[in-house]
C-alpha cells in the first residue's frame, strides 16, 4: 500500500478526469492521497474530490498565490478550518510556505507578503492542532526560521519536494517534520537530491508525486522535444510505485519495504490518516 501525501488532482491539467486518474492509481496500490488547497477558490474542489476518491485533503494558501490573494482570504481560510475542524478527511494546513526561486517573489513588496500569509497559517495551524505541508522552494532557511517563530512543542508536517542540505533536513526532523521524495529523485543527474534520499533516517522520508508537476525522468520531454511535437507526460499519482522503486533501489530496500515504511511516516507526519487507512483496510 502506497500513500500519496501530495497530489493536485483538482488541478487544471486534469480537467473532469480527476475521479478517473485516482481510480487508476488506486489499481496500482495508491491507498491515499492528499489533496493540499492551493487558494481559496479550490477549497471545495480539493474537498469534494477527497470525498469521492475516499482519500484526504489540506486547507492553504501557496506562496505563489499571495499575489492574486485577497486581504481577506485568512481569515476565510479561518472560517473554512473551523467549519470542518471535525471532517475526518481534514488532515493539514497546506499548501503553505515560500517561494524564493520565482524572481516577482523575491521582491517587495510580495516577499513580505509571502512571510505574512505563511506565518498567519502557521499560527492557524498552531490554533486548530493540524499539520502543515510546506512548500520550501529555495527556501528551506526561512521556512524553518518561521516554525520557529510560530514556536510549537508538537510540530508535524511535511517538507514537500525536500532538495536541502543534510543539515537543513536534520534540523526539518528535530522539529518533528518528515520529507517529501517524489519525482525529481528518480533523474541520474540529481546527485545530491539522491544522496539524500538513501542516507537519511528511514523513518523521515514520505513519498508523493506533487501530480500534475514534478515529473519523473520518463515521462520528462526535453524542449527540444516539446518543439518537435513530442507531448509532455502528465504525472499523475499512479506513478508513485514507480517512483518508490528508485528510492528503493537506492536504499537497498524491496519496494514492500519501502512502502510499509513510508506509509508508516505518512501516519505519524499526518495523524488523522490513520483512521482512514482503517477505513481502507476494512474495505468500508
Amino acid at each position: 500500500m502506497f500513500i500519496d501525501t501530495h497530489c493536485h488532482l483538482d488541478a487544471p491539467e486534469f480537467g473532469s478526469a480527476g475521479p478517473a486518474i485516482r481510480a487508476e492509481a488506486a489499481r496500482h496500490q495508491v491507498a491515499l492521497c492528499v489533496l493540499p488547497a492551493v487558494e481559496v477558490a479550490n477549497f471545495e474542489a480539493v474537498r469534494t474530490l477527497a470525498q469521492a476518491g475516499g482519500d484526504s485533503y489540506a486547507l492553504g494558501i501557496h506562496p505563489l498565490s499571495v499575489k492574486t490573494a485577497q486581504d481577506d482570504d485568512l481569515d476565510r481560510l479561518d472560517a473554512a478550518l473551523q467549519r470542518y475542524r471535525g471532517d475526518p478527511r481534514l488532515v493539514a494546513v497546506g499548501e503553505i510556505g515560500l517561494d524564493l526561486w520565482v524572481p516577482e517573489l523575491c521582491l517587495e513588496p510580495l516577499r513580505s507578503r509571502q512571510q505574512h500569509f505563511y506565518l498567519a497559517q502557521l499560527r492557524l495551524a498552531r490554533q486548530y492542532g493540524l499539520p502543515v505541508l510546506l512548500h520550501v522552494r529555495r527556501s528551506v532557511d526561512q521556512v524553518l526560521k518561521g516554525l520557529r517563530t510560530v514556536a510549537r512543542a508538537d510540530w508535524h508536517g511535511i517538507a514537500h519536494a525536500f532538495n536541502g542540505s543534510a543539515q537543513q533536513a536534520q534540523s526539518f526532523i528535530d522539529l518533528g517534520f518528515r520529507l517529501g521524495f517524489g519525482g525529481a529523485v528518480t533523474y541520474d543527474r540529481a546527485l545530491q537530491l539522491r544522496r539524500l534520499a538513501a542516507s537519511l533516517p528511514l523513518e523521515s522520508i514520505v513519498l508523493e508525486t506533487d501530480a500534475p508537476d514534478m515529473p519523473p525522468h520518463w515521462l520528462y520531454k526535453t524542449s527540444q522535444q516539446r518543439e518537435a511535437g513530442v507531448a509532455q507526460g502528465v504525472n499523475s499519482p499512479a506513478e508513485l510505485p514507480r517512483i518508490a522503486a528508485v528510492l528503493a533501489e537506492l536504499r537497498g530496500l524491496s519496494v514492500a519495504e519501502l512502502a510499509s515504511a513510508t506509509t508508516r511516516n505518512a501516519l505519524t507526519a499526518l495523524p488523522k490518516l490513520s483512521a482512514l487507512v482503517a477505513t481502507e483496510k476494512r474495505g468500508e
